[in-house]
């Protein structure tokens, strides 16, 4: 694919009092949601690894776009922090503004700093240590095995819908304590989606205030009766954390668990169903599940961006001038494909230093991304072994990403395969 001669996006003037932003990049409405990859080279050429953007409502921000420069702003909380308090843009933002459930201040540990970070994070870690990841994979299996016998019969499936999104959800709520089925479940998994990735007519405010209902009840049953799950373990914990924090943090679990695992699997099938490197080949052999998973993670990462940091002072980065309560997007995909880290565009499968789960102390608290690659590698692999025939039941440019500049998954994959009956 060519690149564009031009800027694929909509300039607009800055509001007033941001002569920074002239020229700002709009991030909503895009037309260009199906190849990101051709935004953020235009973006690096126009402005460097540092980028002005404006988000919903020309809201200006920065785009961090270079692999050394988000591993920098990951690095040194004492710059750029996470209390979105600090955002000096407050004023202008109404409150249903559709990314309030991602800057929204929340006592919440996504939202907290040095010590207490410590300490929430420390209680996320350990309840999530005591996860065995043997149990993990046969229970991922098990579900998986019972969506795949739902559409099996019929020779062919939805598997964003039928399967890549419904696995993780069970898998994640059970972990939690959450019933694994039923309408309560299924109730609160929609209103995570629309609270984090929107589809026009969605309210994703109201849907995130319902999944906030819904998890104050699950702490309000775990503390009268607790069981061997990550809700109860958060409860006995040491630290004493209220009942508010953990609402707030089971969230923020649950949410990353299921979203980005569900696009993750889906990717790592799209990938795996549309390039010749993993098909069988004469000799019997192909590239691995867990190479995929890999390159998915490098390539078509399913968090492309994450809002964010706040610059804690006046400072520089990138060559630019960053002020005191700037908004800063971290480019997790752009930096990922950054070509100063890979400028043949090779990646390797052994090579795991993408930055697809952040970096820092504000990176995805292990053992987080083991237990999301124990669910992504059991989905995939039950189901190529379940239906070793699997392909796509349409040409693989008639497949289509979700219009977000945040996640990257797909609206569909349709599939056709042998019959199975039981």
């Amino acid at each position: 694919m060519t690149e564009p001669t031009g800027l694929p996006f909509e300039q607009s003037a800055p509001p007033p009092g941001c002569p920074a932003h002239a020229g700002g990049v709009r991030l909503g409405g895009l037309e260009y949601q199906q190849t990101p990859s051709q935004l953020y080279r235009a973006l690096r050429r126009e402005h460097g690894a540092v980028a002005p953007v404006l988000l919903d409502g020309d809201v200006p921000a920065w785009l961090v776009l270079g692999y050394a420069e988000v591993s920098y702003v990951t690095s040194h909380d004492e710059l750029f922090a996470r209390d979105s308090r600090r955002w000096n843009q407050w004023e202008n933002i109404p409150a249903d503004w559709p990314l309030m459930p991602f800057v929204g201040y929340q006592p919440s540990v996504l939202f907290t700093e040095g010590e207490e970070h410590r300490r929430r994070a420390g209680v996320i870690t350990e309840a999530l240590e005591g996860v065995d990841q043997f149990e993990l994979a046969r229970d991922s299996g098990r579900i998986a095995d019972r969506l795949i016998a739902e559409f099996a019969g019929s020779g062919q499936a939805e598997l964003m819908s039928a399967y890549a999104h419904a696995l993780p959800m069970r898998a994640a709520v059970q972990m939690c304590g959450m019933p694994e089925t039923g309408t309560d479940t299924q109730q609160l998994v929609d209103d995570l989606r629309i609270s984090l990735d929107a589809a026009e007519g969605d309210d994703p405010v109201a849907a995130y205030m319902r999944v906030g209902e819904r998890i104050q009840r699950l702490v309000k049953e775990k503390r009268e009766q607790p069981g061997a799950d990550v809700t109860s373990r958060m409860l006995l914990h040491p630290a004493g954390l209220t009942d508010e924090e953990i609402v707030q943090d089971l969230i923020s679990i649950i949410a990353a668990a299921q979203q980005p695992t569900a696009n993750w699997i889906c990717n790592t099938l799209r990938l795996m169903l549309t390039d010749d490197r993993f098909a069988l080949n004469v000799s019997g052999g192909r590239l691995s599940v867990g190479e995929a998973l890999n390159e998915v993670l490098w390539l078509d990462t399913p968090t492309q961006n994450f809002i964010g940091r706040w610059a804690v002072r006046d400072t520089q980065l990138g060559g630019r001038q960053i002020r005191a309560g700037d908004c800063l997007v971290l480019g997790l995909a752009a930096a990922n494909t950054d070509p100063q880290i890979w400028p043949e565009s090779h990646v390797g499968p052994e090579n795991s230093a993408h930055l697809s789960f952040s970096h820092g102390e504000h990176r995805c608290p292990y053992p987080a991304p083991l237990l999301a690659d124990v669910i992504a590698r059991t989905a995939v692999e039950t189901l190529l072994e379940r239906l070793p025939d699997l392909v796509l039941a349409v040409e693989p440019e008639e497949l289509t990403w979700r219009p977000s500049i945040w996640m990257r998954g797909l609206t569909s994959l349709p599939v056709q395969f042998t019959p199975v009956t039981h």
